[in-house]
């Protein structure tokens, strides 16, 4: 182990031990065999049992004989000092509380329960007498899991049936019934099989990499290079020389849907596959790959901003692909940025961190210009492949009729790619048939019930959708406000839409749509993601999801059909985001190079917008030092700070009335410079039946910011039930 032996107490020492509940450090005695810090254990809590994990000595101030002992101890190894530390300062920055802290860590399933045989459920050869809807959902599940092994209420709980159908299926011979062990170490990666070829800049990167890596220190770098330079297989020769040290590794991904052709990459690379942590795995994966993180015995972990919370035992280097993704930010629970977590995760350990992007965030790129963090830039396309031209199409000049999204100069560079075999990908960045739905009677549009959004029409499931809280609700025939039928209209357009466009133009070409919420796994979704790569589709119509490090050989068009949409709003980073998508939806074109030249439209009404031109010219550099000149001017990220409080309760009146009340106790803000705007309704006003009330906070980049939050918060009155406070550093959206 590279730290030091932790410190040991005895039988019956009185020792602090932090749970996961509410009341979070509480004094207990030491079990017989003792105990080391870090050890997750057992406590009573009452008439509970509850887990904990050893702080250090005992806080005093409680009778020591009134003290109860650990009732026992997890089978599991101890949490490292480093992570111990790198829990508590996360809790400082972000202003959690440390027993939220310990949960993030401990997630995994079942790790209280001892080491052994469990039973495990695969599927049988024999096809059950007859079908219900019920067993079919049993028997997807485990299709959509590639066939995965599940325990026999895990099964149930996913399909949704209850444990008599799961029983039926055993007992006809359609589910197999097997002891397998609860944790086994995962399969040894070789770091010295070849990779492959590297391109001159490409090897010179990679070396600086392990450079950095062969200094056993800490540092961060910035890699940034076009879409299709190759970085991937960059950061891999990282990977590969952090696994030569006997050290572990993490890559995070931005989206689940990526994570299928990442790993079989790494297969290709290292002869065997990592291990995976995201929510598509099952129960059983999860708690033996939090074990064998924590014994060592997985070597690389490829995964979801949560694997950040891994017990490695010895982690040298952390991958963030698509760095500036927004994925990498969790607003709820626990409000934190991945990006920024691995920074401070890794200065604990010694080890590297690697920021990917083509568009990296305006953060990175600011502490890369600074000198804080290295940089290393791959400027060509891997293997002679060019980047695509790019070009605005002038809506305004544009005979568009009513009702159609699909420009005529786009549409005859679909149709060219149609002629000479090759794909189209025309992008829209939004899920569903229409945005809206409004009744031409009375003019009322549909909305929530639970939420003061606008109900999303999506016509492939026949439902109207909130966005905000996944309220579902058939498609009316009449309007809901006033009765009148067959006067309901859908306004502006999703990808179900334009896919309906695209059927009309264009009847004899091969579609697909790829949208979140059209796949119901990560399987389904990567098996049409594979059919596309194959070259059986034609057009491609997708949102965000496709603009992330798919790889689409013969596509070479590319038409934004609204490159307007994210443009407009006070969001400080609407044109940073705006720059970032498109810049990665357009570099899916032509990456195969050879003579599929790649073309990217961008139909807007804006053509002379700074965001449109700067993507067009190519000039990245001097849109980030127009973004970072204009935020430095206002005092904003990465210049200055700011923090947002967000309240909610399901009376506004009350929640409003608790929030001027803190707005008339600054003074510990005032006392360090920051500014308080608000109290007022968040922009979403109501979710799930709860008003919300935001503030934000802004302060002098030096400010501590988070001491002056915390002395603010302990001063208020009680606030009243119900209420629910929640505070976001470096805030990143403001709905």
């Amino acid at each position: 182990m590279p730290e030091a032996i932790q410190t040991y107490f005895p039988h019956g020492s009185r020792i602090a031990v932090l749970t996961q509940e509410p009341v979070g450090m509480l004094d207990y005695l030491a079990p017989e065999g003792g105990v080391r810090v870090g050890q997750l254990v057992i406590v009573p809590l009452g008439p509970r049992r509850v887990m904990g994990a050893v702080w250090g000595p005992g806080l005093g101030g409680f009778d020591a004989a009134k003290l109860r002992p650990v009732q026992r101890l997890v089978e599991a190894e101890p949490l490292s000092l480093e992570m111990m530390e790198f829990l508590g300062r996360m809790a400082e920055y972000t202003l959690t509380p440390m027993p939220m802290m310990l949960r993030m860590a401990t997630r995994a399933p079942d790790i209280d329960q001892p080491p052994g045989a469990r039973k495990i459920l695969y599927r049988g050869k024999v096809t059950p007498e007859r079908m219900t809807e019920a067993r079919t959902s049993v028997l997807r599940v485990i299709e959509d899991h590639g066939g995965a092994g599940f325990a026999p209420s895990e099964l149930a709980q996913l399909a949704g049936v209850s444990a008599g159908v799961v029983k039926g299926l055993i007992e006809q011979g359609a589910l197999v019934e097997t002891l397998a062990p609860r944790d086994l170490p995962y399969p040894h990666l070789d770091p010295e099989l070849p990779g492959k070829p590297l391109a001159p800049d490409q090897a010179s990167a990679a070396e600086e990499l392990r450079a950095a890596l062969r200094a056993k220190s800490y540092g961060t770098t910035m890699l940034r290079g076009v879409t299709g330079s190759g970085k991937t297989e960059v950061y891999l020769e990282a990977v590969a020389e952090c696994l030569r040290q006997g050290r572990q590794a993490l890559v995070l991904l931005p989206e689940i849907a990526l994570s299928s052709e990442f790993l079989d990459r790494v297969d290709r690379r290292f002869g065997a596959r990592p291990g995976e942590w995201h929510s598509g795995i099952t129960r059983g994966e999860r708690r033996r790959l939090w074990q064998m993180a924590g014994r060592g015995d997985v070597q690389l972990v490829v995964g979801a901003r949560s694997a950040l919370f891994l017990p490695f035992r010895d982690l040298g280097l952390i991958v963030i692909d698509e760095e500036h993704d927004n994925s990498y930010k969790q607003e709820d629970g626990v409000f934190y940025s991945a990006r920024d977590m691995a920074v401070l995760r890794a200065s604990i350990a010694k080890a590297q961190v690697v920021l990917a992007s083509a568009t990296p965030s305006l953060e990175t790129w600011v502490n890369a210009q600074s000198g804080k963090y290295a940089r290393i830039d791959l400027r060509s396309r891997y293997g002679g492949a060019e980047l695509p031209d790019m070009a605005a199409v002038d809506l305004r000049a544009e005979e568009l009729p009513s009702g159609r999204w699909i420009s005529p100069t786009l549409a005859k560079a679909v149709t060219a790619r149609l002629e000479k075999g090759e794909q189209s990908l025309l992008f829209l960045n939004r899920r569903g048939y229409a945005p809206v739905t409004v009744c031409r009677a009375c003019g009322q549009q549909i909305g929530c019930d639970h939420c003061d959004a606008r109900m999303v029409e999506h016509r492939f499931q026949n439902r109207l959708v909130c966005h905000q809280c996944g309220e579902t609700k058939p498609i009316p025939q009449a309007c809901p406000s006033c009765g009148v039928e067959g006067k309901l209209a859908a306004v502006g357009p999703g990808v179900e839409r334009l896919a309906e466009e695209v059927q009309e133009r264009f009847p004899e070409a091969r579609m697909a749509v790829l949208s979140s919420d059209l796949f119901n796994s990560a399987r389904a979704l990567k098996e049409a993601i594979a059919e596309i790569s194959s070259g059986a589709t034609d057009i491609i119509i997708g949102t965000q999801i496709v603009a992330k490090g798919h790889n689409f050989p013969r596509l070479t068009l590319v038409g934004v059909i609204d490159a307007d949409l994210g443009l407009q709003g006070a969001d400080m980073r609407a044109a940073e985001r705006s720059f970032q998508l498109m810049r990665q939806v357009a570099g899916r074109a032509g990456r195969e190079g050879g003579d599929a030249a790649g073309v990217a439209l961008l139909q807007t009404h804006q053509p002379g917008h700074p965001v449109i031109r700067a993507i067009l010219s190519g000039e990245d550099e001097d849109f980030w030092d127009a973004e970072a000149a204009a935020r430095r001017g206002a005092g904003m990220p990465p210049f200055g700070r700011l923090a947002g409080i967000i309240l909610s309760h399901p009376d506004a009146g009350v929640v409003e009335a608790y929030a001027r009340d803190m707005a008339r106790r600054i003074e510990p803000l005032r006392q360090v410079g920051a500014e308080v705007f608000g109290p007022a309704p968040a922009p979403i006003a109501r979710v799930r039946g709860r008003h919300r009330v935001r503030m934000l906070i802004k302060a002098p980049r030096q400010a501590p910011l988070q001491t002056a939050i915390s002395d603010w918060l302990a001063r208020l009155p009680k606030p009243p039930s119900n209420l629910r406070l929640s505070v976001d550093i470096d805030p990143q959206s403001f709905f």
